[in-house]
């Protein structure tokens, strides 16, 4: 799991920083840099988030699931987005936010509904 999440940051700011440097005039051009740095903010957020699952709660696993396939679709489908700028790639982001929300409803869950740490 810690690895995943570190692959997961790794491509984060990877990916950051080829949009803010060798991908700045194009997704300038399309309009489509504030699209990019969401992506990426998201994608990052996330990958942090998995690397405490990772640490502190490795019995997590539905939420830890849900926020890989959710930072996966999410950010996935904008990056695409910005890549070919084909609308229809923007009509699968919403799943991918369902499915972060969905991560962190579990987490909350997890413990029953009474609550835990």
């Amino acid at each position: 799991m810690t690895r995943i999440a570190a692959v997961a940051g790794f491509l984060a700011v990877a990916l950051g920083a080829f949009g803010a440097h060798a991908l700045r005039a194009d997704l300038t051009l399309t309009g489509r840099m504030d699209t990019w740095k969401t992506a990426v903010e998201y994608h990052l957020l996330h990958a942090l988030v998995l690397l405490v699952l990772a640490w502190l709660r490795p019995q997590a696993r539905w939420s830890y699931g849900l926020f890989l396939s959710g930072m996966v679709v999410f950010s996935g489908s904008l990056y695409l987005l910005c890549f070919f700028n084909q609308f229809w790639l923007g009509t699968i982001t919403p799943v991918g936010g369902v499915l972060l929300l969905a991560g962190w409803a579990s987490l909350f869950w997890q413990d029953g509904p009474q609550g835990g740490r």
